[in-house]
């Protein structure tokens, strides 16, 4: 693929990408499916910016990159249409509404006497958290399943890594990234040898200093403050493979239990902040950064977890296409993939335990209904089981709205 060319007929403005991008920011609730189909529909069939083929082949690439995919698709695309320039202006109108938003939120639900409404709603929206995060794990099992190919000797690695990485996200913590790079490099040494030496210093430039960079900053992630705040940052932009939720295990650890910035139930509450506001689910970080930080901690923390997305773009664009050809990358993410959805997986467990009160059991319980049985009759859509669970979104509104019922109903609260 090739950067945008300033002799197309059309050259988009960027006062144009910064209304369109900064719109699908305001109205994008539901997670990455909902941000590729808003944007596919403005660059693809609204407007004809991007071919139908280039599209799916910059979805392709940005989800074999770590890192929020749908952010590196908002950016890559504005990037097609006007090069740096155009990146910068789509991926900044695309992340701040959301941040802005979820940043306001935080402040009134991390406040340290917030009303006791506010309270019901976040322990009910959390108490939905873990049966949120199974849905996600689910969604993503059948893809990388077919990506593990129909050999025995590939399917049971893939269920060797992915219970690995469900021990990992139930247990290991800050530990979590090793494994899913482990995983992944052990699949890459066994379907794709040969090209491993070209693969990190030709064909994936975007990803090159990440190893390095990772064993220099944890020394200085062990300090405390805001360093600590920048690794947990920066594990979450740049080292987290396998879809938005795998967030949730690698900063759950760092920000409860080794750096005491927030309490379990405050944890669940930005969880569930980071699905219902707009925009990438990663600005969940921002949360974490605002309960270590105030709101400097908060941009610290969104600025640092989004910078990977925009070097991915912009060093690597124009190799998007090598990217998803390249045999050593499907090796890769076929270990890290099948580890990452065991750690979302993984980390129900202490998202559970984390909940506090019976009434919140209850909840859990409804939510899981709502969100993992599948529809009958009529309403049912015929595309398979994973189609027929309702939304995230809907789930995690109805859970905090319950929430404020049971405390006004004299339900104790956190």
């Amino acid at each position: 693929m090739q950067a945008a060319d300033p002799g197309l007929p059309e050259r988009v403005p960027l006062l144009t990408i910064a209304r369109e991008w900064g719109r699908i920011g305001c109205i994008g609730f539901g997670g990455p499916p909902a941000h590729l189909a808003l944007l596919r529909a403005l660059c693809v069939e609204r407007r004809g910016w991007i071919s139908a083929s280039e599209f799916e082949d910059g979805v392709a690439a940005a989800n074999m990159l770590p890192g929020p995919a749908s952010t590196q698709m908002a950016i890559f695309c504005a990037w097609r249409l006007r090069g740096p320039a155009g990146a910068l202006v789509g991926g900044a109108c695309f992340i701040v509404p959301g941040l802005v938003l979820i940043l306001a939120i935080s402040a009134v639900f991390l406040a340290s006497r917030p009303p006791l409404w506010i309270r019901g709603a976040a322990a009910g929206a959390g108490a939905a958290v873990p049966v949120v995060a199974v849905s996600a794990a689910l969604g993503l099992v059948p893809s990388s399943w077919r990506r593990a190919g129909g050999s025995r000797p590939a399917q049971a690695r893939w269920a060797n890594y992915l219970a690995a990485g469900g021990v990992a996200g139930a247990l290991t913590g800050p530990f979590l990234v090793l494994v899913l790079a482990g995983c992944g490099l052990i699949e890459m040494l066994l379907r794709a040898p040969p090209r491993i030496a070209g693969l990190s210093l030709h064909r994936r430039r975007p990803g090159r200093g990440g190893a390095p960079l990772a064993l220099l900053a944890a020394p200085a992630a062990a300090a405390g403050g805001l360093l600590s705040l920048a690794w947990v940052a920066f594990k979450v932009g740049a080292l987290s493979y396998g879809g938005g939720f795998v967030i949730i295990p690698l900063m759950q650890h760092d920000a409860v239990h080794t750096y005491h910035w927030m309490t379990s139930a405050q944890f669940l509450s930005a969880v569930a902040l980071g699905q219902v506001t707009p925009g990438p689910v990663v600005l969940t970080v921002a949360v974490v950064g605002y309960a270590a930080a105030g709101f400097g901690g908060g941009l610290l923390a969104a600025l640092i977890a989004f910078t990977p997305s925009f070097v991915f773009v912009l060093a690597g664009g124009s190799r998007f296409g090598l990217l998803r050809g390249n045999a050593s990358v499907q090796a890769f993410l076929s270990g890290a993939g099948p580890a990452a959805i065991g750690a979302i997986a993984g980390a129900t467990i202490p998202l559970a335990l984390a909940l506090a009160h019976l009434w919140q059991l209850a909840v859990l319980a409804l939510a899981a209904v709502w969100l993992l049985a599948p529809r009958r009759g009529w309403l049912a859509p015929r595309r398979g089981w994973l189609a027929q669970r309702r939304g995230v979104v809907t789930a995690l509104i109805g859970a905090g709205a319950l929430g404020v019922i049971a405390v006004l109903a004299g339900a104790p609260v956190a």
